[in-house]
C-alpha cells in the first residue's frame, strides 16, 4: 500500500455501503440501528449503507432512530456522538428472455423521499415486505431506465459481480457482461461491486470495466466485525451524499479494503454438499463434473474471471490502491490454533487489543511493530498482524458457499487419482 495515501489517513472516511437487516433472510436477528452504529465504530467504519431501505418495517426504524443532515446522509445519535448511514438496500431481478436471468443490485438512494418513491414503484410491481431483498421480475435495462425516472442521482451498483447465482458475470446469472444485461442503460451503470471472491486486480482484466469504477462493500448479515466492513471503499471524508456519488462515478475515492479473494465462499470450484473442491485447472480435466456425484461443479469467480478475461490486467486504466486483510478475528483465531473465530478466547483477546488501539481498523491498517511492542502483545499476534497486512495469510480457497480457510505456514494443494475408483482425492500439506 502507497505511504503517501497512509499519511492521508486523516481525510479517511471508510464506508460500508451493502449491509442488511434483520428482515432479511439469513441475517441477524439482532440487527438494529444502534448496534450498526455501536459496531462500525469498534470496526473502524466512518459510514455505513442503512440496507434495506425497501422493507416497511426497517424504513420505519430508518425514519425513527436517523435525522438527516440536508445533505443526504443520515446520523444516529447517541453518547458517543453521531455517526452518518447513506439510505440503501439491495434488489434481486429474477426474469426471462431467452434463458432465465438473475442479478443483485446495490440501490444508493440520496433521501428518504426518493426512496418512498422507489418503493411506490417496487408496489405497482410486486410486494417488498416478506424479505429486506425481494425479487422483481424487470429486466435489468428497464429497471435502470425506471430508477433513473425517479432520479438521475439514484447509484445502481452491480453487487458481487462474480459470485455464480446472482453476480452479473458470475457462472449461473445468464450474462456474460454488462452490456448483455443494461443494454442502452449500461452508461447508467458507473461501478461494479467487487465480491469476497474476487479482488480489483481480477476484475481489471475485464476491458468493459475500463470506464467504470471498481468499489468494495462487505454484504454483511450481522453487525459483528468479522463480517461488517471485511470489505469496505475508502472515500475522501465528506458530509454530503452527492460528494460520495461523485466520487463513486468519477472514480476520485481513495483506496479499497479486501479480503484475500481466496477466502471468500465461491472462489474455486466445488460441491459443499461432496466436501470437493478444486481449481479451475482441474475442473477442465474433468469436464465440469463432480467426481463424487457425477453432477456439474458449481463453478467459482476464479473460474469465471478466466473465461471471461479480454485484457491484460496492467491495460485497466483507473487503478485504484487496494488493501488485502483478513478480519482481526480470523487473525487470532489462527494466533490460537483455532477454527472458531467465534471462541471467548478469541473474544478476549479481540477486546483487549480494541481497548489498546482504538479500533480494528487501526490495528489491521496503521499499526506498526514498535506500537505493538510498545503495548506488550504477543510475538507471534504481531507477525501475524504484520502479514496480513502486507496480505501473506495463507488461504485454502472457499467454494460452493464455503469461506476459505486462514492457514499457517505455506498451503499447497495436491492431487491424488485413485484410478480404481475414478475419485479425485485433495490434501493440504502446511509447513
Amino acid at each position: 500500500m502507497n505511504s503517501e495515501i497512509e499519511k492521508q489517513k486523516e481525510e479517511w472516511m471508510i464506508a460500508d455501503l451493502h449491509i442488511h437487516s434483520r428482515f432479511s433472510r439469513a441475517c441477524s436477528k439482532n440487527i438494529t440501528i444502534p448496534e450498526l452504529a455501536k459496531w462500525a465504530r469498534i470496526k473502524g467504519i466512518n459510514l455505513l449503507g442503512t440496507g434495506d431501505f425497501t422493507h416497511p418495517n426497517w424504513l420505519k426504524e430508518i425514519k425513527e432512530n436517523l435525522k438527516d443532515n440536508g445533505k443526504g446522509l443520515y446520523y444516529y445519535e447517541d453518547s458517543n456522538g453521531k455517526f452518518p448511514f447513506v439510505i440503501s438496500g439491495e434488489i434481486s431481478l429474477v426474469y426471462t428472455k431467452e434463458k432465465g436471468r438473475r442479478i443483485h443490485l446495490v440501490l444508493l438512494v440520496p433521501n428518504l423521499e426518493i426512496a418512498e418513491k422507489i418503493n411506490s414503484y417496487f408496489d405497482s410491481k410486486g410486494r417488498r415486505d416478506y424479505d429486506g431483498r425481494p425479487i422483481f421480475s424487470i429486466a435489468g435495462d428497464r429497471f435502470v431506465e425506471d430508477l433513473m425516472k425517479i432520479s438521475k442521482d439514484i447509484e445502481i451498483i452491480p453487487a458481487h459481480v462474480w459470485t455464480p447465482w446472482f453476480g452479473v458475470f458470475g457462472s449461473k446469472s445468464g450474462f456474460n457482461s454488462l452490456k448483455e444485461c443494461f443494454n442502452g442503460q449500461l452508461e447508467n451503470i458507473h461501478a461494479i461491486e467487487t465480491g469476497i471472491s474476487s479482488d480489483p486486480e481480477m476484475n481489471w482484466k475485464i476491458k468493459e470495466l475500463n470506464n467504470k469504477s471498481i468499489v468494495s462493500f462487505s454484504d454483511s448479515h450481522s453487525f459483528w466485525p468479522f463480517r461488517l466492513g471485511r470489505e469496505a471503499t475508502i472515500f475522501k471524508k465528506t458530509d454530503s451524499y452527492k460528494d460520495i456519488i461523485k466520487q463513486i462515478r468519477s472514480n476520485e475515492f481513495i483506496a479499497t479494503i479486501e479480503t484475500n479473494p481466496a477466502y471468500g465462499k465461491y472462489h474455486w470450484d466445488g460441491h459443499r454438499l461432496c466436501g470437493y473442491s478444486c481449481s479451475p485447472k482441474e475442473t477442465k480435466k474433468l469436464n465440469g463434473i463432480c467426481p463424487k456425484c457425477k453432477k456439474p461443479l458449481t463453478v467459482g469467480v476464479e473460474y469465471r474471471v478466466d473465461e471471461l478475461t479480454t485484457q491484460d490486467h496492467e491495460k485497466y486504466p483507473h487503478k485504484k490502491p487496494y488493501y488485502k486483510i483478513l478480519p482481526l478475528h480470523e487473525i487470532i483465531a489462527l494466533s490460537l490454533n483455532t477454527d472458531n473465530i467465534e471462541s471467548k478466547k478469541v473474544w478476549e483477546v479481540y477486546n483487549l487489543l480494541i481497548k489498546e488501539f482504538e479500533n480494528e481498523f487501526n490495528i489491521l491498517l496503521h499499526l506498526d511493530k514498535q506500537d505493538m511492542i510498545n503495548k506488550n502483545v504477543d510475538d507471534k499476534m504481531i507477525n501475524l498482524i504484520l502479514k496480513n497486512k502486507e496480505g501473506k495469510i495463507k488461504i485454502i480457497p472457499g467454494y460452493d458457499s464455503e469461506y476459505g480457510k486462514a492457514v499457517l505456514g505455506k498451503s499447497r494443494i495436491l492431487w491424488f487419482r485413485d484410478y480404481n475408483n475414478f475419485n479425485c482425492l485433495w490434501a493440504h500439506l502446511l509447513f
